[in-house]
């Protein structure tokens, strides 16, 4: 699971930086990539930490950076959306992504938290 995990969350940020290439040149677009391609890096990056964390304190800790990390995510797209940068339905798979990864991550922080 963790190392199906990292490479899903991998994938989720390499699909969050492509779709930033299909916004126009504009400057709350240009806002919005970079936010975007933060966060979503994030999500991997932190994920991986978790993979490595020294205790269940620090695993509670970095997990709760990982779902902070992809819900942002998820506001960037919604709001590209709504600013009609992008369309709907080319980014629909990244967002239902987004809701899956949120839905592990708070279940595993929820199982850590209660052991």
């Amino acid at each position: 699971m963790k190392e199906a995990l990292k490479v899903r969350t991998k994938v989720f940020a390499h699909n969050c930086v492509k779709t930033t290439g299909q916004f126009p040149n504009s400057y709350l677009a240009n806002h919005i990539k970079g936010q975007l391609i933060r966060c979503s890096t994030s999500v991997a990056a932190n994920y991986r930490a978790t993979c490595v964390a020294q205790s269940k304190a620090s695993f509670i800790a970095k997990i709760s950076i990982v779902i902070e990390e992809v819900d942002e995510s998820n506001f960037w797209i919604e709001f590209a959306i709504d600013e009609n940068i992008i369309q709907k339905e080319s980014v629909a798979h990244i967002l239902q992504e987004s809701r899956e990864l949120t839905s592990i991550f708070m279940a595993s922080r929820k199982t850590a938290s209660t052991k």
